[in-house]
């Protein structure tokens, strides 16, 4: 009778402890938990350790979130109305907010920096974390605007650097055969993460990395010098798959931390429907590896990558109906209110 007893309580142990172990990991998706504490509240200051974003007490997170697209164009969906929205009603965790360099961005309107301003103080507000995105693409390599880029970031620093909220997108995504780690992103990082701690030097730092934020394998080859410094991995599950997956892999192993600061449902273009059982795969993967994300994009110019249908909320002020969401925004949401399982 003893022994059956001592069996039952061992069981019940190990129900507990396998009880309390599933509501910590539940608990880790959550933007507010049951005892009304936002992610900011319960994570504090982020850290990395080893490959893994981790919470103030050292322990291993994973965010999730969405992406505006350029504050130029859709700047009106950086503020405290939407930020709340997507927190309480798509439970995001994270706000992305993407200031392009040139077409029509900083290198041409100084003045954008206060949508990142507005994005900011909505998420401190919110007890959200929000990344900083200094948005390359078609100006390709980042040394052409380095000094703007070092004058921005010093900015935000000196401004911001004393909150946990705060994360850093240096480069978003340097491209072309001639970028390279080695000639252009990394001399690029070693001028702008001094200007940010500065100011800051605790706060995490994320580097872009070469052909699109892809060859993560070949900025491991060769990592920066520095604490709390992640790598940029970008992915669209309609064209992007098990090669970029690989490289992944690659770089976890060589012990370089990632984040996904860009990702969609489709094709690389924006464009081709929505990939369901492509995406699923890939949040599966970024799950397991613990990696976190924002997805492309809150944005209603009918991009089947955009989470709003055309024109949907043109005044921006969050509040969306199934309607108004496009078929990747309702899919997205779906996942960032955990209704759809990935296991």
């Amino acid at each position: 009778m003893r022994k059956n007893s001592k069996i039952l309580l061992a069981l019940l142990l190990c129900f507990v402890v396998l009880f309390i172990s599933g509501c910590k990991e539940k608990d880790t998706r959550l933007a507010v938990d049951s005892k009304g504490r936002t992610v900011v509240e319960r994570y504090g200051q982020l850290q990395v350790i080893g490959t893994n974003l981790c919470n103030q007490e050292g322990l291993p997170v994973q965010l999730r979130g969405m992406s505006s697209h350029g504050l130029q164009w859709h700047g009106k969906y950086a503020n405290y109305n939407v930020l709340k929205w997507l927190r309480d009603d798509w439970n995001a965790q994270l706000w992305r907010s993407a200031m392009y360099v040139t077409q029509g961005g900083y290198a041409e309107n100084k003045g954008l920096k206060f949508k990142v301003y507005d994005s900011i103080d909505a998420a401190i507000e919110l007890g959200m974390y929000v990344i900083v995105d200094w948005h390359i693409v078609r100006d390709r390599d980042p040394l052409l605007a380095v000094d703007l880029a070092v004058e921005f970031f010093s900015d935000i620093a000196q401004k911001y650097g004393h909150v946990p909220n705060v994360i850093y997108e240096i480069c978003n995504e340097p491209n072309g055969d001639e970028v390279t780690w080695e000639g252009n992103i990394k001399p690029y990082a070693e001028r702008v993460i001094p200007a940010i701690r500065q100011y800051d030097p605790d706060n995490i730092i994320i580097v872009g990395t070469p052909t699109w934020s892809q060859d993560v394998d070949i900025a491991s080859n060769d990592p920066l010098e520095g604490d709390n410094i992640m790598y940029t991995l970008h992915f669209y599950a309609g064209t992007h798959g098990d090669v970029i997956r690989a490289k992944a892999e690659y770089a976890l192993k060589n012990g370089a931390p990632l984040f996904v600061t860009e990702w969609g449902t489709t094709q690389s273009t924006g464009d081709g429907g929505v990939f369901e059982a492509e995406t699923i795969e890939w949040l599966k993967f970024l799950q397991k590896n613990n990696i976190s994300w924002a997805n492309w994009s809150i944005c209603n110019n009918g991009e089947d990558s955009g989470a709003l249908y055309f024109n949907a909320d043109r005044a921006g002020k969050g509040g969306w109906t199934d309607k108004d969401l496009s078929n990747s925004g309702r899919f997205i949401r779906k996942i960032l209110r955990n209704e759809t399982k990935l296991k």
